[in-house]
């Protein structure tokens, strides 16, 4: 329907308003207060006057795009010359939004209060309530009271039936908590042994949104391009659905965990395993933790064999980014990873980081992320190997993420695409013992030995690495990937082309 703002006409897709109401719902209700103990003869003539006028009016609540991919909740107000056209327009419009089936009328919604800056609670109640009751929908809110809380609850008592989705209003941990709880309940209705690494899982029907409140939002921002809480709560109001891959982790024949990001050995487990001692700092820990990393410089020795995702979902290297509507995540991808073992490939070698990102992973800090050609729901993941390198090139690496240029244009990175992996471990080595040593008085220290105390100077390295699992620690180094393709969906349509966000409003406020 066109809209008309500021002497400037355009148009407004049906699927995109949000709510539209009469002035008068609003009005009376005010003027009811006002005029108590005021129902004198004069203001009789004055209330008949105007509620001739009552009526004549509505208000349209729709989708505005901003800059930054930020949506926003804008109003325009239409008179119209009678009354019952102005009934008229109301009831059409809320006849056409109702005949949308995708859009939800009933959520399951869990807040996180003790994430990220803890202003879950705050955020959700001034930024994303008002919004859902504009549109009508309706709310069960749980405030989590533990770990794994949300995850419990969908596992065992959650009456799924009675929603039309699930809201997070948290971070990254928070999304994977509804993720493992609404996948493990699926596949335990469906009878579906989730210990067999080559069962093939069923997909999940209830759709995930995310409202970001956490402290990176990694997940929200590789699929709608900003962390707003508006943004998304519009996204999930409209019915957006945005399929996505989630890998299964097995040890042997016993399931580990699901991944939806990244799985990441060596630099990014170890930044991981040293943060966890240092929660009490918050946030900052992630960044000392990886200084310290980096210091120590551990390379891995191990085995990686992989099952190439073969031709038509593209190469890591291609120019091409995932965004809305994009082809190869609309594509019928169907999971070939049974097609023959003559199919696999092995790399033996040493190596400073082992990723596996089933999405760009991008984030504020790094707006490419790891991996900047990787698709949502392709089936697939970018398997990145960083073998043994200086420290100096591995910075240039490390650098490259936050930069335009082509992370994997360098000779000890390489990358490919696949639908499963494996790797198993050997052992490992330290630089530190050949060039970082100094001959005291007392023998032989290494210069990073009193930095790191968890790596003492007697030139002990840890025997193994740890698997960063999305932001958790897996208790097994050898393990099985298997990326399932579109196993579960969000309230979202990917990220939007830059071109729709051209000449537009100025930068939405928070």
């Amino acid at each position: 329907m066109p809209v008309f703002a500021s002497g400037v006409c355009h148009s407004v897709c049906v699927s995109e308003i949000v709510a539209v109401r009469e002035e008068e719902e609003e009005e009376t209700k005010k003027e009811e207060e006002e005029k108590s103990g005021r129902d004198n003869g004069s203001w009789k003539k004055i209330r008949e006057r105007q509620d001739k006028d009552r009526g004549l009016s509505f208000t349209v609540s729709y989708v505005e795009r901003c800059r930054q991919h930020r949506w926003r909740c804008a109003h325009v107000t239409f008179t119209c010359p009678q009354v019952a056209l102005c009934h008229r327009w109301v009831n059409t419009i809320r006849e056409q939004l109702a005949a949308i089936s995708s859009r939800p009328t009933q959520l399951l919604v869990y807040i996180n209060p003790y994430g990220g800056k803890r202003q879950a609670k705050r955020v959700y109640k001034q930024k994303v309530a008002p919004l859902f009751a504009l549109a009508g929908i309706g709310t069960h809110v749980i405030v989590t009271e533990y770990a794994n809380h949300a995850r419990d609850h969908l596992r065992e008592e959650a009456e799924l039936k009675k929603y039309d989705g699930v809201v997070c209003v948290g971070g990254d941990g928070m999304f994977s908590e509804l993720v493992h709880g609404l996948v493990w309940r699926t596949q335990k209705d469906g009878g579906v042994d989730v210990n067999r690494p080559e069962q093939t899982l069923i997909a999940c029907s209830l759709r995930i949104g995310i409202i970001p409140a956490g402290s990176t939002d990694c997940i929200c921002f590789a699929t709608v391009g900003t962390n707003d809480p508006v943004t998304s709560a519009l996204h999930i109001i409209v019915g957006d659905s945005q399929p996505m891959d989630v890998s299964s982790v097995h040890h042997d024949d016993t399931f580990l965990r699901y991944s939806v990001s990244l799985l990441g050995y060596g630099f990014y487990g170890d930044v991981l395993t040293d943060s966890e001692r240092k929660r009490w700092m918050g946030p900052a820990r992630y960044d000392l933790a990886g200084l310290k990393m980096f210091l120590t410089h551990h390379h891995y020795e191990g085995t990686v064999t992989y099952l190439p995702a073969g031709a038509g979902v593209g190469e890591p290297r291609d120019a091409s980014r995932c965004r809305s509507g994009a082809s190869v995540d609309q594509a019928d991808s169907k999971e070939d990873s049974e097609n023959a073992d003559a199919g696999w490939r092995t790399i033996r070698g040493k190596f400073l980081a082992i990723n596996a990102a089933s999405m760009s992973c991008a984030c504020p800090r790094s707006p490419k992320g790891l991996s900047p050609a990787a698709h949502l729901a392709d089936g697939t993941a970018d398997l990145i190997l960083v073998r043994k390198c200086s420290r100096v090139n591995f910075l240039r690496h490390l650098l490259r993420h936050a930069s335009k240029d082509d992370q994997f244009d360098l000779s000890f990175v390489e990358v490919h695409r696949v639908r499963r992996f494996r790797f198993t471990p050997r052992h490992c080595h330290s630089d530190s013992d050949s060039d970082l040593e100094l001959d005291l008085l007392d023998g032989k220290r290494q210069i990073f030995g009193q930095i790191c105390r968890d790596h003492p100077a007697c030139g002990c390295a840890p025997a193994f690495s740890s698997w960063n699992c999305d932001g958790e620690i897996l208790p097994h180094t050898a393990i099985d990937v298997r990326v399932h393709c579109q196993l579960i969906q969000l309230f979202a349509r990917g990220i939007e082309e830059a071109a729709m966000f051209d000449e537009l409003a100025p930068a939405c406020s928070a």
